[in-house]
């Protein structure tokens, strides 16, 4: 299936019809522009298509959750930004959400609702699990990743922010992999570097970035592919490969691209 054959209807388009999503896809500023993160978006899709969901984005419509200027302090902006997004999506009836960004779910599940937007909202690791233990996504045993060693790096906002830990291993171990674990995970798992909007600036000097450390950590494991369901540690945990002059044999690869893989999409 080619990018061009792929299938996304916005809201707007729905509701031209009088029909509502049953569920809304939010992309996210980095599955929007990001040029890596871009084929997540593509390979989410192309999984959605695969098993019918009846999905649809915002498109030009949807702009920025607000998260970065919330976490950078601009309190007023966040707020600006929240209460557009809410304008909107209560304007087209939306009750359930699924994206691929960590920070997107966070704001929009734990803060958007004391502004008054209310949706049932869940991460493409729990979505892509649920797909699989349905058996709408049948994987194959002996596939492309057969024995094959993998390390998950837990995103923060994921993980110790909404304690979705077992969703995305449960994704990995269905590929029919060999999930290696790293010695921080989990609860106890460190930090990709790009919290806190330090995504957005040069670090502060001391003797080593985090993302080196994180990508350390996930080379000892052994691992030729690194998972990861953010786009902020996409950015971080590739950057760390690259430092270590890896890239040639180490992969760092979404969720969503792994299974769209195994299934040939």
């Amino acid at each position: 299936m080619s990018d061009l054959q792929i299938s996304v209807p916005t809201v707007a388009d729905l509701a031209a019809k009088n029909e509502v999503p049953e569920v809304l896809f939010w992309v996210g500023c980095a599955g929007s522009y990001d040029d890596r993160y871009k084929k997540v978006t593509v390979a989410f899709v192309k999984i959605l298509n695969a098993v019918g969901t009846k999905f649809a984005v915002l498109g030009s419509e949807e702009t920025c959750t607000g998260d970065p200027a919330r976490r950078a302090g601009n309190e007023f902006l966040f707020q600006m930004q929240a209460m557009n997004n809410i304008t909107v999506l209560n304007g087209y009836g939306i009750k359930k959400i699924v994206t691929a960004c960590p920070h997107c779910f966070n704001t929009i599940k734990n803060e958007y609702p004391e502004l008054g937007g209310n949706y049932e909202v869940i991460h493409h690791s729990s979505f892509l699990q649920q797909l699989i233990n349905d058996g709408k996504v049948k994987m194959k045993e002996g596939g492309a990743f057969k024995g094959k060693k993998i390390t998950y790096h837990d995103s923060c906002y994921l993980g110790r922010a909404n304690g979705v830990y077992e969703a995305p291993r449960e994704v990995l171990k269905a590929l029919d992999a060999d999930l290696v674990e790293m010695k921080r995970c989990r609860t106890t798992g460190l930090c990709c570097g790009a919290g806190g909007a330090q995504m957005f600036k040069e670090p502060e000097k001391g003797k080593k970035d985090i993302n080196v450390e994180r990508t350390e950590e996930a080379l000892n494991t052994g691992a030729k592919t690194v998972a990861v369901a953010c786009p902020f540690c996409m950015t971080m945990m590739s950057d760390g490969v690259k430092n270590k002059e890896r890239e040639a044999d180490v992969k760092v690869k979404d969720l969503a691209e792994l299974i769209a893989e195994s299934q040939g999409l």
